[in-house]
């Protein structure tokens, strides 16, 4: 299996690594709600994406709604293996999940092949996970929030999804930092490819908050490792032994 990586907008992707299919935050159909109320913050997708088939493991990053979507998780096999944060786990064993990996910052499991190292991520309060995959050609980081846990030691990856930009609230300060902290992966991690996530595909929102994001300040900062995924389109991921002169780039 050629591996790589299919977006579906907001933190959902479909990584196809290590002959295995794994489903990450998946936001499918239907609306996106954060509590208390749709009044404060509402999400909707251009269009419903289909389940994927043939799925090996969810993976799951926080346990807040727009990366622990239940909608979404409902549609999905209650036996298919779930490694997911603290949060998260709690929320899959609530709808029936029945094969659970839970993991906090440092621990570490293996799926079939696949290494899966949890690392620090936000604290939305509670510190939620960011991920180290390692397979046999390859390597991924991911994080939704643009964190990097400090204690992660530098090292080759070949590909690194998160956000590139920083998105805030007037006072609050900003809850996605990906332009910030985007230097200081690529020299910890020297990427062939950044993968754009966590803001992308089109969703709509409205509310309160929606209102406020309106005003806040985004602050873009490419680099030309980084590529703008196109939702629903497979890109490729360069193997440790691919050539420099195939390495994806693409400016956003």
């Amino acid at each position: 299996m050629r591996s790589q990586a299919t977006y579906f907008g907001a933190n959902g992707w479909l990584l196809e690594i290590a002959d295995l299919r794994v489903l990450v935050d998946p936001w499918l159909s239907g609306p996106l709600v954060f509590p208390p109320g749709a009044w404060m913050l509402r999400g909707e997708l251009p269009h419903p994406w289909p389940v994927p088939e043939n799925l090996d493991l969810l993976l799951l990053t926080q346990g807040l709604a727009d990366h622990c979507h239940q909608p979404s998780l409902k549609l999905l096999p209650r036996n298919l293996p779930v490694v997911g944060s603290a949060a998260a786990a709690n929320v899959v064993n609530r709808l029936g999940f029945e094969q659970i990996e839970t993991l906090k910052p440092g621990e570490t499991c293996t799926i079939k092949g696949l290494s899966i190292e949890a690392t620090a991520g936000a604290a939305v309060p509670n510190v939620e996970n960011g991920y180290l995959l390692d397979w046999s050609d390859g390597s991924l980081y991911l994080e939704p929030h643009g964190v990097l846990d400090p204690k992660l030691a530098s090292r080759p990856v070949d590909t690194v999804i998160t956000p590139v930009i920083d998105l805030g609230l007037p006072l609050a300060g900003n809850f996605i930092t990906g332009a910030s902290v985007l230097p200081d992966l690529i020299q910890r991690f020297t990427p062939r490819t950044v993968l754009a996530s966590t803001t992308g595909g089109d969703v709509t929102f409205s509310g309160l908050i929606s209102t406020l994001l309106q005003g806040a300040t985004i602050k873009e900062q490419p680099d030309p490792r980084v590529v703008i995924p196109v939702p629903g389109e497979p890109f490729g991921l360069e193997a440790h032994t691919a050539s420099p002169e195939t390495i994806n780039t693409a400016k956003p």
